[in-house]
């Protein structure tokens, strides 16, 4: 992007900042009074001068402080006093909540590894991060994510910032990063060993993995002198069931700390497409090195829906070149029922079945592959036609044909399991829609793309059913929204308190399973709340 055209639209987010946050408009002179470092150690007469001023205060928030990310200290690295900051009043910048969805893949399964399109959609249940900013007299970052059983706390000054601010290893904001420097991984290593010491050795080896996403994101994007905070995770999404919740978490990390550091601008009703498409990208190539943390070598399909929201289609003909992924920004929004078979799968296990499968039948299987292929095709077209209605029987039936049609042809390759099975049987008893597999298969989720106007007795007969042969169920939606912002941690919730409900620590901690979390501060599924803002 043309440092002119960043400058545009960096001027266009200041502009937006005094329309909406009840403050005086912010002239550039106000924050460039003087050359200095910005959070990544470049003065803004170097590189980062790009963007000329903090971004992202379309947020409607209270003008930052020098406590604040965006106020001179935090992100900066030094700690002048600009005439900006000496306006200021609010004592730190107020707690605010990200929030990024889970993905299924929708059609495509084990075709897309031989380099066949695959089709995957975010779905509406979701992961949260609310961040609480502490005094200035505390030297602290808190990771805690209680649904996994994960509470640690770090010494900012102990962490290693020499290693991640060396020339040679240091990557900026606006960088691409497609692997993990070693040098880097290294150095946090010690600050993970003690993370959960008297924790079994599997749940250990998941709190170090979300651990390190975070530090290294962290560790990349901030600065010594970024104030002490709590990050607090809260998710609705299944761990380990297939559902990308691994990339919704580092969705969350990614948009958080890049809003922490005032390099995104909105989201806003208003903003131009091409501005929100930017900081789309830029929070998905974060969130994709919060991935390899914990992957090592992810596709990459999983960061990108739940960043973008909608469906993407997914295409990998060569490894050793970057996927083809197209974003279906039209991708219509809808009514599903995902089952967790709660059946335990191996990714690397059912891909081997069709490898030797392929191996042992090749005319065979290379014809089953293709035809999924040609699957995923077929639905694009559908759902990409303008005469394409969701609420006409016809195209659902017609969608609902292919996911028939992809479920039996992996039943055919062999990565279906009993359960699975079982569930497609309940809900074909019921006749209230089509239903497959969702990823690799071997146990994991089904979904089910539900009929129009499904009566709710029937709906309620197949969940009763479901319960009682102890799946898990949840009723969402298809081609939802990608990540939001709350900003500040402020709903309407229906309650007493003065201009909406703030979410603290507190209540977020409290909130009862992912019912209360839905309640508390759940995006909606069928309305969406007032508050959460998007990127679309």
């Amino acid at each position: 992007m043309a440092s002119k055209e960043l400058k545009r639209r960096s001027a266009s987010g200041v502009k937006m900042a005094a329309e909406i946050g009840n403050g005086p408009e912010l002239r550039k002179s106000d924050l460039q009074s003087s050359p200095h470092e910005c959070h990544n150690g470049e003065t803004t007469s170097g590189k980062s001068n790009e963007l000329v001023a903090p971004v992202g205060h379309d947020l409607e928030v209270p003008h930052p402080s020098v406590d604040s990310p965006a106020g001179s200290g935090v992100i900066n690295g030094s700690n002048p006093r600009s005439r900006y900051d000496r306006k200021m009043s609010s004592p730190m910048m107020p707690a605010f909540m990200v929030s990024a969805p889970g993905k299924v893949i929708v059609f495509g399964e084990h075709a897309v590894v031989y380099g066949k399109a695959a089709m995957a959609a975010a779905i509406s249940l979701r992961s949260y991060l609310l961040v609480t900013t502490l005094s200035k007299s505390r030297r602290t970052i808190t990771l805690r994510f209680p649904d996994i059983s994960l509470d640690h706390t770090w010494d900012i000054d102990s962490l290693p910032w020499a290693s991640f601010s060396d020339p040679s290893k240091k990557k900026y904001y606006y960088d691409l990063v497609t692997s993990l420097e070693p040098g880097l991984v290294e150095a946090m290593q010690p600050h993970l060993s003690t993370i959960s010491p008297k924790s079994p050795e599997d749940v250990r080896k998941i709190h170090k993995a979300a651990a390190s996403a975070f530090l290294y994101l962290f560790l990349s994007l901030g600065s010594q002198s970024c104030p002490a905070c709590i990050y607090t995770l809260r998710s609705t999404l299944p761990i380990g069931a297939g559902l990308g919740s691994s990339a919704s978490i580092s969705v969350c990390l990614s948009a958080a700390l890049l809003l922490q550091i005032r390099t995104l601008a909105g989201p806003h009703p208003d903003q131009p497409q091409d501005e929100a498409e930017l900081q789309i990208e830029r929070i998905n190539r974060w969130a994709f090195v919060g991935e390899m943390c914990i992957h090592g070598n992810p596709s990459g399909v999983d960061n990108t829906v739940s960043t973008g929201g909608k469906a993407v289609i997914f295409k990998r003909e060569n490894y050793s070149k970057p996927p083809k992924v197209t974003p279906l920004r039209n991708f219509p929004e809808l009514p599903l029922l995902l089952v967790n078979s709660r059946q335990p799968r191996s990714t690397a296990t059912e891909v081997a079945k069709v490898g030797a499968l392929k191996e042992a039948h090749p005319t065979v299987t290379d014809s089953m592959l293709d035809s999924i292929g040609k699957i995923t095709e077929s639905a694009h077209e559908l759902i990409a036609s303008p005469h394409y209605d969701q609420d006409d029987p016809a195209s659902i039936q017609k969608l609902g044909d292919l996911i028939n049609m992809n479920h039996g042809l992996l039943v055919s390759l062999g990565v279906s399991h009993p359960k699975l099975e079982r569930i497609r049987e309940l809900v074909d008893d019921t006749d209230i829609g089509w239903t497959k597999l969702t990823g690799a298969g071997g146990g994991g989720c089904a979904i089910t793309l539900l009929k129009p106007s499904t009566p709710s007795i029937s709906l309620k007969d197949l969940e009763s059913k479901l319960d009682a042969e102890g799946f898990e169920r949840f009723e969402t939606t298809l081609g939802g929204d990608g990540v939001g912002v709350l900003w500040p941690a402020v709903l309407r919730n229906g309650s007493d308190e003065e201009g909406g409900e703030e979410i603290d620590q507190e209540k977020f901690l409290r909130a009862d399973g992912r019912e209360g979390v839905e309640k508390l501060v759940g995006v909606g599924v069928l309305e969406k709340r007032e508050g959460w803002k998007f990127w679309r």
